[in-house]
């Protein structure tokens, strides 16, 4: 199935969007909402609303891969890049992700994973209008080089970052960062158009999912960037990970 739409087809392909979808699966994230969000997925791509998006589009095709992350070095690759250009194509895409195994890493590098989505874009060859990285996360970067440097990186090469944070409550051993959508629109996203849709409900995953990957397929690159300018960030918010870590560690 992948060899007919996949990474053999982009070479030769135009597609109207290049989407990293880069989903979090961090030691604080729970089997639970793990698998809430993996069904939030499956059940986006399987809805004729987004293939309408992808429709809509000049070419009328994009071209996603679905990445899972964790630490500095814990990126994988659950579905290679598969063009979307049928209906059929998406439910094959979330008939094989509804198949995949879930996994779980240890740190949280948003860093890394941006890195890891740079590559991923570079190496497609794919000729794509937009290209964008879609990351799911529970909590700030705290392995890896500042989340910031990675994302200005990509901004550079003309990669639109967005988001979803998921401020779920729960017990966990895991301290949460109450203002983790005041992150991500700080350190996360960028680029123009960029955006982030907020999780704060289990219930919610599967609504805030499909709206996200419908919009960012239909593209808005003319609205202005959410991207705080460099001189007036937060710097101490967009390190909080990496100071949260050292705090832990010390105790």
């Amino acid at each position: 199935m992948l060899a007919a739409s996949g990474s053999g087809a982009c070479a030769e392909l135009a597609v109207d969007l290049s989407l990293v979808l880069a989903v979090d699966v961090s030691a604080s994230m729970e089997p639970v909402e793990q698998e809430l969000q993996r069904a939030g997925f499956i059940e986006a791509f399987r809805s004729p609303a987004l293939y309408d998006a992808v429709r809509r589009g000049v070419l009328g095709r994009i071209a996603v891969t679905y990445i899972e992350w964790a630490g500095e070095t814990e990126q994988s690759v659950v579905i290679p890049w598969t063009v979307i250009k049928q209906p059929t194509d998406a439910i094959i895409f979330a008939d094989l992700l509804s198949q995949a195994p879930l996994h779980s890493g240890g740190f949280t590098s948003l860093s890394g994973v941006i890195e890891f989505g740079m590559r991923l874009l570079e190496d497609s060859h794919m000729e794509a209008t937009r290209q964008a990285i879609d990351i799911s996360g529970d909590g700030p970067n705290n392995k890896g080089r500042p989340v910031t440097w990675a994302r200005d990186d990509a901004l550079a090469r003309g990669i639109v970052i967005n988001g979803l944070p998921i401020m779920i409550h729960r017990p966990s051993v895991f301290p949460e960062m109450e203002n983790l959508d005041g992150y991500f629109r700080e350190c996360v996203i960028g680029g123009p158009g960029s955006f982030m849709i907020p999780v704060q409900d289990p219930a919610q995953f599967m609504e805030a999912i499909r709206a996200k990957l419908i919009r960012e397929i239909a593209g808005r690159p003319e609205l202005q960037s959410l991207t705080i300018p460099a001189q007036a960030r937060d710097e101490t918010l967009c390190l909080a990970g990496e100071i949260r870590l050292k705090q832990q560690l010390r105790h």
